[in-house]
């Protein structure tokens, strides 16, 4: 018989710790069950090492189902320190997904949750999620559950991810609700991707085309103007090189007034961002701008009916899941319409309804959720409207590409050829008088 330290909790879930003699720590943990408690450590006395176990238990404070590790080596914990005012605490979607796809693998190859937590902190490389996770791992421990756990991390976690583990643990089915997550994550990112390449062409074009224009402005257009004074003395120059020449005088004199322009706009457009009449404002321009209005649409309800289809498939109820779609939306205007429908499922009423109603959402995708209600396949009905929809911002954003490359390069070469144009004017008119010296005089 061997000595085991055990800390273990009562039924009212108060942490009591001890010694107990038994064979193997297999046994002390049975005998502590036997005797009302629920061990969350049991370590041969005397040593610092020992072999991971699972045990599954129903505590007052865990969700039955989720497995509890009793492990006889302390975990070893990130190390703090250094200035945190600079401290990042959001961590990338891409990271994000890569360990919610890693533990919903660990999951159901059948290692245990804290284990599963303690093997993919160790090997994690960001510093933010490897915090994260073993406090995570620490707070289930003590005996929180695992969404419990997750919601102490909001900016790392959202509703969703937290909502859909909270339905997986209720159900038993963690392993399963993780790769759903896994997957949602992965398709998301995806849609966010495209919808970015999509938008980042012409702006990236456009910044170029006005860093041009101003080096033109500020740097050659003066250089030129005192040449031709000196060449052409007196005479007029052309109407198109005068423009010019008074729009690089007015930057090069007035660029402190340009700069506080720029930073104004900047600044009104983050204030009109940020309050709700404003982002409503956006919002609404987003979705009927030629050309870019067509995409916010089709992703925006590709997010809603994937968010949906999502949570509901993995046991969360309708109500709640459309609270949390409503704040994924990404666009008040598709928000408010979710928010209609939540009203109305509310009141017993059908979701179709309500959808037809906001003018948001287009007749396919109504009737295809018409389909589904009417033959209780609403969440894979809902589903295969994000497919639908992703394949569609696809087939956009090729389109969007393929249109906008020659636009850009026409627009890129019109800017730089007017004023090659009009510093061109003067040398021609130079040249004239230099072939006939007796024209004008």
């Amino acid at each position: 018989m061997a000595k085991y330290e055990y800390a273990a909790l009562n039924a009212q879930g108060q942490e009591s710790r001890g010694v107990i003699d038994a064979a193997s720590t297999n046994e002390a943990v049975a005998t502590l069950r036997k005797s009302g408690f629920f061990p969350t450590s049991v370590t041969e006395a005397g040593k610092g090492g020992g072999t991971a176990v699972a045990v599954k238990v129903a505590t007052p404070v865990a969700v039955a189902g989720t497995p509890v590790a009793v492990v006889g080596k302390a975990k070893a914990k990130p190390k703090g320190g250094g200035f945190k005012f600079f401290e990042r605490k959001t961590v990338d979607g891409k990271v994000l997904m890569i360990f919610t796809r890693q533990l919903a693998t660990l999951i159901d190859a059948g290692l245990p949750l804290l284990r599963g937590l303690e093997v993919l902190g160790k090997q994690e490389k960001d510093p933010v999620l490897k915090k994260i996770i073993f406090s995570i791992s620490d707070s289930v421990q003590s005996g929180s559950t695992f969404s419990e756990s997750l919601g102490h991390s909001p900016h790392v976690f959202s509703k969703l991810f937290v909502n859909m583990v909270k339905a997986g643990e209720l159900g038993g089915v963690l392993e399963l609700v993780l790769n759903r997550l896994a997957e949602f994550q992965e398709k998301a990112q995806k849609l966010r991707n495209k919808v970015k390449s999509a938008m980042t062409y012409p702006l990236v074009v456009l910044t170029i085309a006005m860093l041009i224009l101003v080096f033109l402005l500020a740097f050659i257009v003066p250089s030129f103007e005192q040449l031709f004074k000196d060449m052409l003395g007196s005479k007029p120059l052309p109407a198109l090189t005068r423009f010019i020449m008074d729009i690089s005088r007015t930057l090069v004199s007035n660029w402190y007034i340009a700069l506080a322009v720029v930073v104004g706009a900047t600044l009104g457009w983050k204030a009109i961002n940020n309050s709700p009449k404003g982002r409503v404002m956006l919002d609404i321009l987003a979705l009927r701008l030629p050309l870019f209005g067509d995409l916010t649409r089709k992703s925006s309800i590709s997010r809603f009916t994937r968010t949906l289809g999502t949570l509901v498939t993995s046991g969360v109820p309708i109500l709640q899941a459309l609270i949390i779609t409503r704040e994924t939306a990404g666009n008040s205007i598709i928000a408010d319409a979710v928010m209609k429908v939540h009203d109305a499922v509310k009141e017993g009423e059908s979701i179709v309804t309500p959808m037809e109603g906001s003018g948001v959402f287009p007749p396919m995708v109504i009737s295809m959720v018409d389909v589904g209600e009417e033959t209780g396949q609403l969440p894979d009905m809902l589903l295969k409207i994000a497919d639908v929809f992703d394949d569609e911002v696809d087939n956009t954003v090729d389109a969007l590409t393929s249109l906008l490359e020659p636009l850009m390069i026409v627009f890129l070469a019109v800017v730089v050829g007017t004023i090659v144009i009009a510093l061109f004017l003067p040398m021609v008119s130079l040249v004239q008088n230099m072939s006939n010296p007796g024209a004008g005089g």
